[in-house]
């Protein structure tokens, strides 16, 4: 006698569910990167504390990957060009996401000024 399985429905019907209410969340995604991690530091706690002022709310500072950039140099041109320098770049990146911005956080996010030397990228998500 075979026997009859039920087919579970509820999973995949709060899967669906799910990604719906992802799918409505928006999200303000920043990504800060600088040279110097001690300026990179401040400047999201500015953008976290301007955001926090408007009630937003926020994922984050999520640390990434520091990028190493090695260039390596020739220290003499003729007789002792088997010596070499070796220099590096550090990039420092943080990423911040804000959930369901109001324009009120934008307009603030917009009008803030930042240390010369950290690079911001914003993405509506």
């Amino acid at each position: 006698m075979p026997t009859k399985e039920k087919k579970q429905k509820a999973p995949k019907a709060k899967a669906k569910e799910k990604a719906k209410e992802e799918s409505a969340i928006q999200k303000l995604r920043i990504r800060v990167s600088a040279y110097e991690h001690k300026i990179l530091d401040n400047s999201v706690k500015q953008i976290i504390d301007t955001a926090l002022r408007y009630d937003a709310k926020i994922l984050g500072p999520v640390p990434l990957p520091t990028s190493i950039k090695k260039y390596t140099v020739n220290r003499s041109a003729f007789i002792y060009k088997n010596a070499r320098e070796q220099f590096e770049i550090r990039i420092h990146k943080r990423l911040i996401d804000i959930l369901n911005p109001t324009a009120k956080v934008i307009e603030a996010l917009t009008n803030m000024s930042l240390p010369s030397g950290v690079n911001i990228d914003v993405k509506m998500m």
